[in-house]
């Protein structure tokens, strides 16, 4: 049975006396484009290999990987179940109390075991030309998320009603150079393996676990990149909840969840990044022979603030992009496109538009987690 609902592959979900697995396989084309957009099939090898590599480093939380076959680029891959898309829970008003520090211990484990912090230097440096060569998606994520939401380009589309909105960001020049700068950092900034794409409708959850899928745009990068793309993509879904919920009351509360996780979220990817920064941080930028070594482990902690400090700085210029580029870009989110009436999608959008805006500019200037969330709350409140 084809299930695959994403821009690029085939999915299938194949049943059989002893089971179900998935089958995925690439196209030469993105799916939701066809064949007027060809694309390599090689995502399919960078996919598997970042497979491998993220489930190794964050145990638990990526699919089982039965068998990949390059020639035919297909992967067969573990049936994840009773897990449901997020995106759609979300939608629905699911509640799930293991999501939010799983997803915050996997981000954290994923992406400081795959970081100069920890990998031995040889390994790490292979690992990055191997994922350079992954230049096909790389280049949509430059192009689809950095450029187009920006200027006038044919693969751009927004609700009825945000023209005048599109308009304007495209003449904001703060907004243009802040995405610029952050373009800039995810181009030369090979901080870490990134999962490349991690939305909403990238992980699988259900009430006692939570996966990640879909790693086919994985690259090096900053780390900030992965976890603003799900905080933004969380602070999206918060917006959309005013079209999905059916009381006032129920849409208050769910809200507060969706602002609870993004905390809890943050909170416990700094506090596994720290437990790893103790007792993990053994690579080349470890620092050990400047701090531990020398009788100095308060400078490590220093040293472990300003970095945790600067994750942060890129996680909410990320998120503000993010949440322009659903919008007015090529791939938006259902969390918006399931709201029929285009006003009341519009409306949320804007809202949505102006709250990324200032995540993305002032970035600088949003020190903790809460702020960015009084920030996002204020601007669904406004008219």
């Amino acid at each position: 049975m084809e299930v695959g609902d994403g821009n690029l592959n085939l999915v299938f979900i194949v049943t059989g006396e002893r089971g179900r697995v998935v089958v995925k396989q690439a196209l030469p084309y993105v799916r939701a484009a066809g064949e007027s957009w060809p694309l390599s099939l090689n995502r399919a090898y960078f996919e598997h290999h970042a497979l491998t590599r993220l489930g190794s480093r964050a145990p638990g939380r990526l699919p089982q990987v039965y068998l990949f076959d390059p020639l035919q680029a297909l992967q067969i891959i573990e049936y994840l179940q009773p897990h449901v898309v997020l995106r759609r829970q979300l939608i629905a008003g699911e509640f799930l109390p293991r999501l939010a520090p799983e997803l915050g211990v996997y981000l954290a484990r994923a992406l400081f075991r795959g970081s100069d912090l920890c990998m031995p230097t040889a390994q790490l440096k292979a690992d990055v030309a191997l994922f350079l060569g992954n230049t096909e998606l790389t280049g949509i994520t430059e192009d689809l998320v950095f450029t187009d939401p920006f200027c006038e380009c044919v693969r751009n589309r927004q609700t009825p009603g945000l023209d005048a909105e599109a308009v304007a960001a495209r003449r904001d020049s703060e907004l243009k150079i802040a995405a610029l700068e952050l373009k800039t950092r995810f181009c030369t900034v090979r901080q870490t393996l990134l999962h490349g794409d991690l939305h909403t409708g990238s992980v699988m959850a259900c009430e006692a676990d939570t996966r990640i899928i879909d790693a086919e745009f994985a690259t090096y990068g900053p780390m900030g990149f992965d976890v603003g793309s799900l905080l933004g993509n969380l602070w999206l879904a918060w917006f959309a909840q005013v079209a999905h919920r059916v009381t006032v009351e129920d849409c208050a509360s769910y809200r507060r969840w969706i602002l609870q996780v993004v905390a809890e979220v943050w909170g416990a990817f700094a506090a596994e990044f720290s437990r790893l920064w103790r007792t993990e941080r053994n690579g080349i930028l470890g620092g050990k022979e400047l701090f531990e070594l020398q009788h100095d482990p308060g400078g490590a902690e220093l040293v472990l603030q300003s970095t945790l400090a600067g994750i942060w700085e890129d996680t909410l210029g990320y998120a503000g992009i993010e949440m322009h580029r659903r919008i007015f870009g090529f791939a938006h989110v259902a969390d918006f496109e399931d709201i029929a009436d285009d006003a009341l999608r519009a409306a949320c959008a804007r809202k949505a538009l102006a709250a990324g805006r200032q995540l993305a500019v002032y970035r600088r200037s949003l020190t903790t987690v809460a702020q960015a969330n009084d920030l996002v709350a204020g601007h669904g409140m406004a008219r």
